[in-house]
């Protein structure tokens, strides 16, 4: 029996149309979202900013806040004794909702959120880095750089107003005319206030990426980050728990990582918990009850690898990190501090070439080759690491020393490690010479 072309095509459009109308059907019937309960003061709230600020009550609408009845008055509604509170129509607000306002009902979380580095971070200020900033580059510069991501003071002028050098800032160390340090806002986002968005690693990425600390870069390199990109769609974000192992398991994120509960630990808002080492001063060093921290972090990895695994990474990582302290930066810290005792050099920061080159060289290249190897970046630890620290170290750093003071890097320079530089063997130059022949032919 042969089928008719033109019938066949309008039979499947009348299927079609019925899908569309029987799904239409079905929405019409289905039950409104509830209203948010909002209190007399919120619904006030809400009636004015719904016309001058239709984002932000958009985005209050959709949240957790707004199904469990937190409206704009819940967290704006001024503290007791709060420098930055006024009087707006009848009602006495702060602009600024800051961890004091959150902890009465996430006491537990602003606890751990207070305990941690991310709320000390404005005391970067005062660092070489701010140095930078503020002075060899210009106050715009960190007002707009340093302070958005680090936080500084915010200076309230009264009435709702702030001094513009240090409003708005939503650094994660941001210090609050209240004096509590910090704002959750940072990684949850306002109005939303939204978990799923706190466990992305792009809400990680607005501060740990670039030159000196590319954390968002390496984990879109890793492995896990290949995963999370691969099946993102797997990875529940919007569950209440987010247990790793148990809510998901398509690949971790930097909150799973860092923050999010396992089978074994609770949720923590101290970020720095499971990090046994620091990874950000000149040399490396292990944190105190660093044992208890990696094992923490242990127990993160082991939702989806072996004990075995696990080991033998740290045991990589710890020869990694060895080998950076003991090959280059100890021995550059102990350059410096002689030139500087034999006052070869001002105690003005980065007046001196050499300065700038020694601060690249841990500050940017040293900590890309640990953190690449941290989580897993090969071209980090490599590329962007390893190398640009040899290259920079050999051919930079060492003879800008012999120059300011000759003869300072001859005893470094006698030692196994740095004896290449006085030239391979014939054995060794054979055997390189011809693992390339045989790898390149030729």
């Amino acid at each position: 029996m042969t089928r008719n072309p033109a019938a066949t095509r309008a039979q499947g459009l009348i299927l079609l149309l019925g899908v569309l109308l029987g799904s239409a059907l079905l929405a019409a019937q289905a039950p409104a979202p509830p209203a948010p309960r909002v209190s007399r003061e919120g619904q006030a709230c809400v009636e004015c900013h719904a016309s001058m600020n239709p984002g932000i009550v958009a985005q209050w609408r959709g949240s957790a806040h707004a199904r469990g009845g937190v409206d704009c008055y819940s967290c704006h509604r001024a503290q007791e004794g709060d420098p930055a509170a006024f009087d707006h129509y009848d009602r006495r607000i702060t602009v600024i909702v800051t961890p004091n306002y959150c902890a009465p009902c996430h006491d537990q979380e602003a606890r751990e959120f207070a305990a941690s580095h991310h709320a000390r971070a404005a005391q970067f200020i005062g660092s070489l880095d701010n140095m930078l900033g503020e002075i060899v580059e210009g106050g715009p510069a960190a007002q707009n750089g340093c302070r958005q991501c680090h936080g500084s003071e915010v200076v309230s002028l009264g009435d709702g107003k702030f001094d513009p050098a240090t409003w708005p800032n939503s650094g994660i160390g941001r210090v609050n005319p209240d004096g509590s340090r910090g704002t959750c806002a940072a990684c949850h986002g306002r109005h939303a206030f939204s978990s799923a968005q706190a466990r992305q690693p792009e809400n990680c990425g607005k501060c740990h990426m670039g030159p000196d600390h590319p954390q968002a870069e390496i984990y879109n390199e890793s492995k896990h980050g290949i995963q999370f990109r691969a099946h993102i769609n797997d990875m529940n974000l919007q569950s209440k728990t987010w247990v790793v192992g148990k809510d998901y398991w398509a690949a971790p994120t930097c909150a799973t990582c860092h923050m999010s509960a396992t089978a074994n630990q609770p949720i923590t808002h101290d970020a720095g918990a499971r990090i046994g080492y620091t990874l950000r001063p000149v040399i490396s060093y292990k944190l105190e009850n660093w044992e208890a921290r990696q094992n923490a972090m242990k127990d993160v990895c082991s939702a989806c690898h072996q004990a075995g695994w696990v080991d033998n990474f740290y045991a990589q990582y710890d020869a990694t990190i060895e080998l950076y302290n003991n090959k280059f930066a100890a021995p550059a810290k102990a350059i410096m501090d002689q030139l500087y005792a034999e006052k070869k050099l001002t105690p003005t920061p980065f007046d001196d070439k050499i300065e700038w080159t020694y601060y690249e060289l841990w500050h940017h290249e040293g900590r890309r080759a640990r953190m690449g190897t941290a989580m897993m970046g090969p071209d980090f630890t490599q590329w962007h690491g390893f190398y640009e620290v040899a290259k920079h170290f050999y051919n930079k750093f060492l003879p800008e020393a012999e120059e300011l003071s000759p003869g300072i890097t001859a005893a470094l320079l006698a030692t196994d490690e740095h004896r290449w530089k006085k030239g391979l063997t014939p054995e060794e130059i054979k055997n390189v010479l011809e693992f390339y022949k045989k790898r390149y032919g030729q």
